[in-house]
């Protein structure tokens, strides 16, 4: 079957069409990505602005027909953190639904974290034994460990790079006091989940989304360009080191950087300071850098629950499997 996943996040709407169906690999097909860093659009009312609505909306209608053009037969449509923590979430979904016909589902902030769980489970299999997986999105961080395909933790928490960002950062680049405040915040949030992750355990700590895969190129990983089963690792020495020098750079000139992207630029730092905070508080020296995440988790559960010779049609109406796992 070929699905379609829509994936509307903190920082860019991104529409994935794969082949795949239940047991085998899920392969590409086709990828199409809007940047609208919807982290940056929440008023000082906690609302999503009009003009962030507006975009979403439209976004959502050229990601509709670019999977109908692809022949897309089942598309999944899931929103995280910066739609579900807006206060004006329900009815901006409500308008996405009335102008494309799309239904998105908000994720919840553990389905969030055991979906990436379940992604890099599957990715990396057993042999791995129990792992630490840690997310940094736009708008949240995930933090999930276990020895199974569902966690026995999974946590989020509201540090993603592109809020940070847009809360602590007034300057570009940020003031040295500004980045130490981040800093002193982020340390406290984590500080407090770090007591349930630790007392959990693991075998091999995994990292995984942009944030992570721009960090890791910028410490000396191979490029995209080396495929998906190069071995790519971020070490804390190493982003002590990328800090002291991104700290004084402005975005402009770290755009400028391989690996670095121009919209999400201004987001380096801040999502550098919550990676190097979280390996501190949980003694991890190096990261393992995963190619499958959020939206791998989503397909992957999503055919879990097909069985072969179940048609689309009939699954849709049966997503009992679905809601259980936070789309629904």
């Amino acid at each position: 079957m070929r699905l379609g996943v829509l994936d509307i996040g903190s920082n860019t709407v991104h529409l994935l069409v794969v082949d795949a169906h239940p047991g085998a690999h899920p392969w590409p097909a086709y990828s199409e990505k809007t940047e609208l860093r919807l982290a940056e659009r929440i008023g000082e009312n906690g609302q999503l602005t009009s003009a962030g609505a507006n975009a979403l909306v439209e976004a959502v209608a050229r990601a509709k027909v670019s999977a109908t053009r692809h022949g897309t037969e089942d598309l999944l449509a899931f929103a995280t953190s910066a739609v579900r923590d807006a206060t004006n979430a329900t009815e901006v979904l409500a308008r996405v639904r009335q102008k494309t016909g799309v239904e998105p589902r908000v994720l919840s902030e553990e389905a969030e974290a055991s979906m990436t769980f379940l992604a890099v489970r599957r990715w990396y299999g057993w042999s791995a034994g129990r792992l630490l997986v840690l997310d940094i999105g736009g708008g949240s961080l995930e933090i999930a460990a276990g020895i199974d395909e569902e966690p026995d933790t999974a946590l989020s928490l509201p540090l993603g790079a592109g809020r940070l960002t847009r809360d602590w950062f007034r300057d570009d680049p940020p003031s040295a006091r500004q980045a130490e405040r981040l800093r002193e915040h982020a340390r406290n949030m984590i500080d407090v989940a770090a007591l349930k992750v630790l007392s959990t355990g693991w075998d091999r700590p995994v990292a995984t989304s942009k944030t992570f895969r721009t960090l890791a190129r910028l410490t000396g990983a191979a490029p995209s360009s080396a495929g998906p089963r190069t071995t790519r690792r971020l070490t804390r020495t190493g982003l002590h080191q990328l800090i002291g020098f991104i700290s004084r750079m402005s975005s402009t000139a770290l755009s400028e950087m391989d690996g670095v992207s121009t919209k999400r630029a201004h987001q380096v730092l801040a999502g550098a300071i919550v990676a190097q905070e979280t390996m501190r508080r949980l003694a991890v020296d190096s990261v393992e850098i995963c190619p499958w995440a959020l939206r791998e988790g989503v397909i992957l559960r999503r055919l879990d629950v097909l069985e072969p010779g179940v048609s689309t049609d009939d699954a849709g109406r049966n997503a009992k499997g679905l809601r259980a796992g936070g789309l629904g």
